[in-house]
């Protein structure tokens, strides 16, 4: 491997978390708002801060509705028809609130985690920061492969 160059597995070229992540019941119990264990704190804050941040707290809110969905379509003497719409309406609702409270709920996780009021949005902030300058670049302007 030639000097400055990295392996296409180290943690570097990765950019993620080596930290361990949650098992699935860990995961279950952190989707529904239960607090994970401290060696999981790096996991929590690139959980609430990764590009796809939105997706996941999205995921999370679907799986606290849907034992509610599951339970709406198992009512046996209602019509097919109204059971859809309750658990689908319900998920509809849920999600739109998900959605109004979104940065609050991130926020109280990163908290939860034992990270200091406001650092989820501040990491949220440096990553945009830093994709932004990466994108106006030097070596992408007036030269060879410039884009501009």
């Amino acid at each position: 491997m030639a000097a400055g160059r990295q392996r296409r597995g180290s943690p570097a070229y990765r950019r993620r978390v080596t930290a361990p992540r949650p098992n699935p019941v860990q995961w279950l119990w952190y989707a529904f708002g239960g607090g994970l264990p401290r060696r999981l704190s790096p996991w929590v804050l690139a959980d609430i801060t990764g590009r796809t941040w939105i997706a996941r707290h999205l995921l999370r809110a679907v799986v606290q509705v849907l034992p509610l969905m599951v339970l709406c379509l198992l009512v046996p003497p209602v019509p097919l028809a109204y059971r859809l719409s309750a658990a689908f309406g319900g998920l509809a609702i849920a999600l739109m609130f998900s959605i109004a409270f979104m940065t609050e709920t991130v926020e109280h996780r990163s908290a939860k985690a034992g990270f200091p009021p406001g650092t989820a949005a501040r990491v949220r902030e440096e990553r945009a920061e830093r994709e932004r300058l990466e994108r106006r670049s030097p070596y992408r302007r007036d030269g060879s492969g410039s884009f501009d």
